[in-house]
C-alpha cells in the first residue's frame, strides 16, 4: 500500500513569488468506515496500516450525520490509497473487520488550507522541482537567520514569509548577505519578513546572552563547540579569551567553572554586549571585558593580571614575583586567529625559573580551511606563524562544523612550547643587534 505522505501534499503552485494563503486550500475524498462509538477501539488495534495515518489528522473522526458528542457512531477514515468506497473492493482485512462490527462504508471529504502544511510542504509546492528546500536556519533568540544561495533569491520573500508563518518563536527573518565587515566580523544582513528588531535575547550554556545582532558576531551552530572547550576548564584556571566577541565563551567559563577570565574584543558593540552580559548573569567579580587589538591584548593582558600599569608602573613582568599567569588561551576569530600566533613568541622570557615548563598555556586557535589534508594544512600554518616545528602528537586538530562545501572550521589547541615562551622577545632582540652592531663599528672606527 502506497505511504500516504506521498499522497497528501498542498496543491502545486510553482513559481509563486507572492504569498496567497487561499491557493493552500485542498479537499482530499477519503474512503470512511461508519462504526459505533464501541467498536473504535478494536480498529486502532485490528486496521493499522489500513487507516489514515498522518501526522496531525485524527484518523478517527465525528460523524458529519452527529456532529453531538454523545453521537453513537464515528468515521473511520482509510489510507488515501483505497479509492473505492464499495465493501467488496477494499482490502480482506477492512472488509472482515467491517463485517464483523456490521460497518458502513462511506466517503469523507478532508478540508486542509495553509494552516495544515509544514513550511517544508509549502516551499516544496512553490519551488522548482530542481530546488531542494531550504530548510535549515540558524536560530538567534526571536531571529530566523538564513543563507540563501543565489538561486533561491528571487522567492526569498516568500520563503521568509513562509517561516515567518510556520514558526512561533520566529518574529523576524534575515537573509546575510555577500559582504562581511572584516574589522569587526559581523555579517551584513536584509529583512525579508516580520519586524526590523535586531536586539534579541537568549540562552546557551546556563547563561543569558543580549546583542544586537545587526553589529556582533553570533552563531548558535557554535554551542556543542562553545561547551566542549568549557567542559576542559577547571575553578583553578585563568582564561585569556583574544576575541570574546558578546561571550559565550567567557561567561560560562566564569559562571559555571568558577574560572578567572580576561575577555577582548575590538568591535566596541561587542565590548558593550559583553560587558552587558557580564553584569546580567553576575560575573563581574571573575570577567573582566576589554576593547583592544588582539595581538596588543595578548600581552597586554599578562601586564594587567600582574597589576602592572605600563604608564603608572614602569616594573618590568621579569621583576614582579608571584607572577600570574592564563592557563588557557582562547582564539576564535577563524579567518585570521592563526596570524595572531607570533604574539606569543618571547611572552615569558627571563620567567623559566618560575613556570614549570608542563605548566604552560593551553592555546585553542580556531581557523578555516579547504585543503584535502586538513591537519597538515592547518600544522604548516601554525608552525609558520608561530615559527616552531611542533612533534607528532602535541599538536591537536577538532573538526568543528562544515561552514560551506569543501570547507571547514576547526580547532587547533597546543600548548604552548617552551622554545617560544622563552625566547628573545622580537624587538629586544633588534635593540641588542643594533647594539651589538654599533660596537662593532666602533671597533672599527678605533682600528
Amino acid at each position: 500500500m502506497a505511504a500516504t505522505a506521498t499522497i497528501i501534499s498542498p496543491p502545486a503552485n510553482k513559481g509563486l513569488l507572492a504569498l496567497n494563503k487561499e491557493l493552500f486550500r485542498r479537499t482530499i475524498n477519503l474512503v470512511a468506515l461508519r462504526i459505533s462509538t464501541a467498536s473504535c477501539h478494536a480498529a486502532m488495534q485490528q486496521l493499522q496500516g489500513f487507516m489514515l495515518d498522518t501526522p496531525r489528522l485524527r484518523s478517527i473522526v465525528d460523524d458529519p450525520a452527529c456532529p453531538d458528542k454523545s453521537a453513537k457512531t464515528r468515521f473511520l477514515l482509510l489510507n488515501p490509497a483505497i479509492t473505492d468506497s464499495r465493501l467488496d473492493a477494499l482490502p480482506q482485512t477492512v472488509q472482515d473487520f467491517a463485517l464483523s462490527v456490521k460497518a458502513e462504508t462511506t466517503t469523507y471529504s478532508l478540508n486542509l488550507d495553509y494552516d495544515y502544511w509544514s513550511a517544508e510542504q509549502i516551499l516544496r509546492s512553490i519551488l522548482p522541482d530542481e530546488l531542494d528546500i531550504p530548510g535549515s536556519f540558524e536560530l538567534v533568540g526571536h531571529i530566523a537567520h538564513l543563507n540563501l544561495r543565489p538561486e533561491y533569491l528571487q522567492f526569498k520573500e516568500i520563503i521568509g514569509n513562509v517561516i515567518l508563518d510556520k514558526n512561533k518563536y520566529v518574529k523576524t527573518v534575515v537573509n546575510k548577505l555577500d559582504s562581511i565587515d572584516n574589522t569587526f566580523r559581523f555579517f551584513k544582513m536584509e529583512v525579508l519578513a516580520g519586524e526590523k528588531n535586531f536586539l534579541t535575547e537568549l540562552k546557551e550554556n546556563n547563561c543569558r546572552f543580549e546583542f544586537d545582532f545587526s553589529t556582533v558576531y553570533w552563531n548558535s551552530r557554535l554551542q556543542l563547540e562553545h561547551n566542549r572547550i568549557i567542559q576542559t576548564l577547571k575553578a583553578s584556571d585563568r582564561v585569556c579569551d583574544v576575541f570574546a566577541g558578546v561571550g559565550p565563551f567567557a561567561i560560562p567559563a566564569a559562571k559555571n567553572q568558577k574560572c578567572q577570565v580576561y575577555a577582548n574584543d575590538l568591535n566596541p558593540a561587542s565590548f558593550k554586549y559583553l560587558d552587558i552580559n557580564i553584569k546580567k548573569n553576575k560575573v563581574q567579580s571573575l570577567v573582566k571585558p576589554f576593547n583592544q587589538d588582539g595581538r596588543e591584548f595578548i600581552r597586554m593582558s599578562l601586564r594587567e593580571l600582574n597589576n602592572l600599569d605600563s604608564k603608572s608602573n614602569p616594573t618590568s613582568l621579569a621583576e614582579t614575583t608571584n607572577f600570574k599567569w592564563f592557563s588557557h588561551y582562547i582564539m576564535n576569530l577563524p579567518a585570521t586567529a592563526i596570524e595572531f600566533l607570533d604574539a606569543f613568541r618571547g611572552l615569558f622570557h627571563d620567567r623559566q625559573k618560575e613556570i614549570d615548563e608542563s605548566k604552560l598555556p593551553l592555546i585553542h586557535c580556531y581557523c578555516f580551511s579547504k585543503a584535502a589534508d586538513l591537519e597538515a594544512d592547518v600544522r604548516e600554518r601554525v608552525q609558520e606563524a608561530i615559527g616552531f616545528t611542533f612533534q607528532p602528537g602535541q599538536l591537536k586538530v577538532h573538526r568543528v562544523r562544515d561552514v560551506a562545501p569543501k570547507k571547514e572550521m576547526l580547532c587547533v589547541s597546543f600548548y604552548l612550547p617552551k622554545e617560544v615562551a622563552f625566547e628573545l622577545p622580537a624587538r629586544q632582540s633588534k635593540r641588542q643587534a643594533e647594539s651589538g652592531s654599533d660596537v662593532e663599528e666602533g671597533k672599527r672606527a678605533r682600528v
